[in-house]
């Protein structure tokens, strides 16, 4: 879907300047003494090259310039690390396409028509990337919210994680939005539209801002989730999991996500963004060379792990393993934005598949 430039909301116009200027607000109100940084956007594909060109300009919103430290372990406790089901799938980024969602988990064996659990003891982890570039996100993440309850009443788990558009709407970085993007989060129970932090805000977009700013309603629902899990055998994340990661500590990593989106901490600058933020790395899944799977392979030796499992880099052929099989990209670009179609990985025992 062509990204719109110029939405027409309740409220009035929002140009994307004004969202520039409204998400930088936002943050010098919550981020003070912040140095300025951005999250550097996705890689330009055929389908967005139209949206680079009238984001190029975007302001640079602030990021905190330290993070509190964390007692490292030495791979990753019970709260990051689950025991290996029969039947694990995995399912890559969603992208606020809601019929895209259902057919993945449809695929998965995961739900019937009427979106019930019908997995039993299945477990599923979604690799990130719910928000941005499409009008579903609210019943998306309704839907997979009510699937975990579901899930767990059946004996089974959903594991939905953090990608980098989550943290990207909790640090007001909002330009990837659609118009019904800021619609559906117009009016949110447990946001105050009057606070004064967005009072040199357009109206249309303090729903949204509010929402997800850490410690809001919405980013206090993303702080219930992991960035990187390890379930048997294999390691989820968005983008990738490098060494360094693997010293610091996932449960560490995972906190101090948390923390921040709780609104109890400061985030540092190489978790939310960057190359080399488990968040946004490429490195295994963009044209990975012998040096990229030497790392892979000593990130899957301190995790103790067989293998990973990421999102983020888009391949609309399908599902793409690399490094000998021990990396797994499923960001097959499913959402409507990408014209891509549903498919998901199913790992049982040592087999690991595509399923389409």
């Amino acid at each position: 879907m062509a990204r719109r430039t110029r939405a027409q909301l309740p409220g009035g116009a929002v140009s994307m300047p004004a969202m520039r200027r409204a998400s930088l607000a936002l943050l010098m109100l919550m981020l003070p003494g912040c140095e300025a940084r951005l999250p550097a956007p996705a890689p330009a594909t055929a389908s967005t090259t139209a949206t680079a060109s009238a984001t190029a300009t975007a302001a640079k919103p602030p990021v905190p310039a330290a993070a509190p430290t964390f007692a490292a372990d030495s791979a990753a406790s019970a709260a990051s690390r689950l025991p290996a089901p029969a039947r694990l799938v995995a399912l890559g980024d969603l992208h606020g396409d809601f019929a895209a969602t259902r057919a993945a988990l449809r695929l998965a064996g995961a739900i019937d028509e009427q979106d019930r659990w019908i997995g039993g003891a299945l477990v599923v982890v979604q690799t990130g990337d719910q928000l941005d570039r499409g009008d579903g996100e609210r019943k998306i993440l309704d839907l997979l919210e009510r699937l975990q309850g579901e899930a767990r009443a059946a004996g089974g788990a959903l594991h939905v994680l953090n990608g980098n558009h989550e943290l990207m709407n909790a640090a007001g970085d909002l330009r990837y939005v659609t118009a019904g993007g800021f619609v559906d989060f117009a009016e949110v129970p447990g946001v105050d539209l009057s606070d004064p932090r967005v009072a040199n805000v357009e109206p249309a977009m303090r729903g949204r801002l509010l929402a997800f700013a850490p410690g809001g309603p919405y980013a206090r629902k993303l702080a219930t989730r992991p960035v990187v899990l390890i379930v048997g055998d294999t390691v989820f994340a968005h983008g990738g999991v490098l060494p360094q990661h693997a010293r610091k500590g996932l449960d560490a990593i995972n906190t101090e996500a948390q923390r921040w989106l709780r609104g109890e901490g400061e985030i540092s600058p190489d978790l939310l963004q960057g190359d080399e933020s488990p968040l946004w790395s490429r490195r295994f899944c963009q044209d990975p060379g012998p040096a990229d799977c030497a790392v892979a392979d000593e990130t899957l030796a301190a995790l103790a792990v067989k293998r990973m499992v990421l999102g983020h880099t888009v391949h609309t052929s399908g599902i793409v393993k690399n490094c000998d099989g021990k990396v797994w990209c499923i960001d097959v670009g499913m959402a409507s934005y990408y014209n891509g179609h549903p498919e998901v990985l199913e790992i049982v025992g040592d087999k690991v598949q595509a399923l389409k």
